[in-house]
């Protein structure tokens, strides 16, 4: 037990609850909205979808596939 006149001394009842309020519980938060693709990676697609219908012959037949 610690020293000095400021140390406390445990009391437990000896008739009715013994309630103890320190549990540790999860507590849960709002889930946060993520966008599924980032917006330079929507930018960087929507310039190579430019590039290739700018590359596509004028007849508008689609380029042959490698």
């Amino acid at each position: 037990m610690p020293e000095g006149k400021a140390a406390f001394r445990e009391v437990l009842p000896k008739q009715g609850q013994l309630s103890v309020e320190d549990a540790a519980a999860m507590v849960l938060c709002k889930p946060k909205v993520l966008p599924l693709k980032s917006v330079s990676l929507e930018k960087l697609e929507k310039l190579q979808r430019a590039a290739l219908e700018a590359a596509r012959p004028a007849d508008g037949t689609p380029p042959p596939r490698p």
